[in-house]
């Protein structure tokens, strides 16, 4: 049995780390910290998991840390994660980071989208945790960076046909709706019942949104060339989930044949996406709520010539703390998909 720790457990993604875990038959939930709920129990912070966790929960301590647990996921906010990072990789620790800390391939990534970065030593030993990219490096590696939630749905969603070469890199439009969760569990004025309920919104449009520059390094890794995105984000009334619908050219001599085959052929043998042929029906977010699916629709528009893509997942599973177990799954040795293959939530 792994022993393992979650630091910043109160959040969202650290909410929905102990409930998957709590199925996970490999692991044991050993550590815990929150500095709003330190000394009290974690039912108090996750009232719905109260009557099967009575751990105490702490503020973070390096040597209590290493004393309770083998493993950790770190659910810190982006700029407060790296040195919690590092004293736990110091210490021996295989880590889960969930921000966006070390998924800069380096320090210059990083600074111009977030801030500062304490911690560049270990960015070059950070792998990006998306397994269907990277699975062999996550095998191998002591840190991963789990990938955002908006960069899981739209790497996924162009992958296969970047890859291939099959599309235009310079054409590429994303126009992404997200549920209220994506923004954290701390209360902000535009997040409010009141301001969200019956409204839809974009928000940091045309080049201001954090997750591009991840999206872009790794979308230019999959095509080999720089590649810049249009990137719009909007908010839905709705508590979690993730669709986004992307728009790229496809090179010359593209059909709809290709297009299916590329997706269908990438992901043969993924157990975590699910691809829509010509005549399933197209991704929705009721479909994979509280799932580690990522559902991709692929469609080719005919009278405009353009590839059409809808791109479905969980943000806080597939597009975080699922993934996060996906994870370390493949970093300890457990079956890839233990733990996480709930169905979805459905209505």
């Amino acid at each position: 049995m792994l022993n393992v720790g979650i630091v910043g457990v109160s959040g969202y993604t650290g909410m929905e780390l102990v409930r998957i875990l709590h199925g996970h038959p490999g692991v044991q939930l050993t550590y815990a910290t929150s500095r709003s709920w330190a000394g009290k129990k974690i039912g108090n912070a996750i009232p719905h998991l109260a009557k099967s966790l009575e751990l105490v929960l702490s503020k973070f301590d390096a040597a209590d840390a290493a004393d309770k647990a083998e493993f950790f996921f770190v659910c810190l906010p982006h700029g407060e994660s790296m040195e919690t990072v590092g004293i736990l990789r110091e210490a021996g620790s295989k880590v889960v980071d969930l921000s966006a800390d070390f998924r800069f391939n380096d320090s210059s990534g990083y600074e111009k989208w977030y801030g500062t970065h304490t911690r560049i030593d270990l960015l070059s030993e950070a792998v990006y945790g998306m397994p269907e990219l990277n699975r062999e490096k996550i095998l191998a590696a002591d840190l991963v960076a789990n990938p955002g939630c908006y960069p899981t749905s739209v790497i996924l969603g162009l992958a296969p046909l970047l890859a291939q070469g099959m599309v235009d890199p310079g054409s590429i439009v994303v126009d992404s709706k997200s549920g209220v969760s994506g923004a954290g569990r701390l209360p902000g004025p535009g997040f409010h019942f009141p301001e969200i309920f019956g409204n839809f919104s974009a928000y940091n449009i045309a080049g201001q949104h954090r997750h591009i520059g991840e999206m872009e390094q790794e979308l230019s890794s999959l095509a080999g060339v720089d590649v810049r995105i249009t990137f719009s984000p909007h908010l839905l009334p709705v508590s979690r989930g993730i669709l986004s619908t992307i728009y790229v050219r496809p090179s010359a001599g593209f059909n709809e044949s290709k297009l299916f085959s590329a997706f269908l052929e990438y992901y043969r043998e993924e157990p975590f996406v699910r691809v829509s042929g010509p005549d399933d029906i197209l991704p929705s977010l009721k479909d994979v709520r509280g799932t580690n699916f990522c559902w991709i629709g692929p469609r080719l528009d005919t009278r405009t010539g353009t590839v059409v893509i809808v791109s479905c997942i969980d943000n806080l599973v597939k597009g975080a703390s699922g993934q996060a177990v996906q994870n370390m799954n493949l970093m300890m040795g457990f079956p890839e998909t233990t733990g996480i293959q709930q169905t979805a939530l459905h209505p």
